[in-house]
C-alpha cells in the first residue's frame, strides 16, 4: 500500500535530503542526520499524505470535494492535494491555529471553517459537514491511505540510509497521532529493518509516549498551549497505536526550551527552517543523548510553518 502510494505520489512532490552537520554531531555526541521534511511542498510532510489519499479516492466521490480537519500542516496537504486535483477543500482549523498556517490553506483555495479546540468537537463537525455536502472525510492520521502516504517518507529515508553507509539507527519522529511515525515504521520494517523508529512529543502533550509504556491508549489532559501545535493530539489513532506499539522504541519527550534551541541550531548549521511541532525530533536528538543508543540517529525535521514572531523567538536563543 505504501509503495502504491508512492507510486500516485511521483512526479507530484519532492524527495527531500538528507542532511548533516558537524557542529550538530558535537551537541549530540553522536552522527546525527536530518531528514528535512521541512522543505516538501506545503511545507510540510503532510502533503505526502494528502496526495495519497486524495488521488486515491474514487473520481465521482472526489469530483464532490473532500473535508478535513487540522491545526494547519494537514489542512494544507489536503487543500494543496485537492486543488491539484481540481476538486473543492474544506478545512476545519481551530481559532488559535498559526496565522501563517490559516493564510496558506486559504492560499490554496480552501475554505476554512474555524472552531474552539478546547469547547468544539472537531470530528462531530467534519462528520456534519461531510455528510451535509456530500464531501469525503479524509482523517489527519487515523486514515490508511494517509499512514501509505506518510510511509513513503520511510520508503525514501532508507534508500538515503544506504546511500550514507548507515545499516543501523534510531529514526526520531515527531509524533502528533502517530500517522507518520507509523507510515515510516512500516516503510522500515520492510526496507530498513535495521533502522528503529522513536517516537517524539512536547512535555505535557506525550500521550503516545504514555500509551506505549501502558502498552494501551492513553490521553492528553489538555489540547492547547504548546508551541508545538502541529503534534497536540488528544490521543494515538486506532489505526497508528498497534503499529506504534509493534515496531516502536521508547517515546522520548523534549521541553519547549530544547525545541526553541533545536530550531535556532538547525538554521546556524544547515540552514533550514523548521516549525516547533517539527523541531521536536531535532531536539531530541540533541538533547536527549542518555536516552539514545544507536552511534547514528535520523532526526525527521517534519515542517517548517512557523510564524515568524515565534521564528525571531527561537532564533533569540542563540544569543
Amino acid at each position: 500500500m505504501i509503495r502504491a502510494a508512492r507510486a500516485r505520489i511521483a512526479g507530484n512532490l519532492r524527495r527531500t535530503p538528507l542532511l548533516s552537520a558537524p557542529a550538530l554531531d558535537a551537541i549530540a555526541g553522536r552522527r546525527v542526520l536530518l531528514k528535512a521534511e521541512c522543505l516538501q511542498v506545503t511545507g510540510s510532510f503532510k502533503a505526502r499524505g494528502g496526495w495519497s489519499a486524495v488521488s486515491a479516492i474514487a473520481p465521482g466521490a472526489r469530483a464532490r470535494g473532500v473535508i478535513a480537519f487540522s491545526s494547519g500542516n494537514h489542512a494544507q496537504g489536503v487543500a494543496h492535494a485537492a486543488r491539484e486535483h481540481g476538486v473543492p477543500a474544506v478545512i476545519l482549523m481551530p481559532k488559535d491555529a498559526p496565522k501563517a498556517k490559516i493564510d496558506g490553506t486559504r492560499a490554496l483555495g480552501a475554505e476554512v471553517v474555524l472552531f474552539d479546540r478546547e469547547r468544539d468537537d472537531r470530528d462531530a463537525m467534519g462528520a456534519a459537514l461531510a455528510e451535509e455536502r456530500g464531501l469525503t472525510l479524509i482523517k489527519p492520521f487515523d486514515d490508511a491511505f494517509v499512514i501509505a502516504g506518510q510511509g513513503t517518507l520511510g520508503l525514501e529515508l532508507a534508500e538515503q540510509a544506504r546511500e550514507h553507509g548507515v545499516t543501523s539507527a534510531e529514526v526520531l519522529v515527531c509524533c502528533g497521532g502517530g500517522g507518520l511515525s507509523s507510515g515510516v515504521a512500516l516503510a522500515l520494517e520492510a526496507e530498513a529493518p535495521g533502522l528503529r523508529v522513536r517516537t517524539c512529543e512536547p512535555e505535557g502533550f506525550d500521550d503516545v509516549a504514555r500509551s506505549l509504556a501502558a502498552c494501551e491508549i492513553r490521553r492528553n489532559d489538555r489540547l492547547s498551549g504548546s508551541i508545538c501545535d502541529a503534534i497536540v493530539t488528544p490521543q494515538p489513532g486506532n489505526l497508528t497505536f498497534p503499529i506504534l506499539r509493534r515496531l516502536c522504541g521508547p517515546g522520548l519527550a523534549v521541553s519547549e526550551e530544547e525545541v526553541l534551541r533545536a530550531m535556532a541550531l538547525a538554521f546556524r548549521h544547515l540552514r533550514v527552517v523548521i516549525e516547533p511541532g517539527g523541531a521536536v525530533a531535532v531536539a531530541a536528538a540533541l538533547f536527549r543523548p542518555e536516552a539514545l543508543t544507536s552511534d547514528t540517529v535520523i532526526a525527521v525535521a517534519t515542517g517548517g510553518n512557523v510564524d515568524a514572531a515565534l521564528y525571531a523567538r527561537a532564533l533569540s536563543t542563540l544569543e
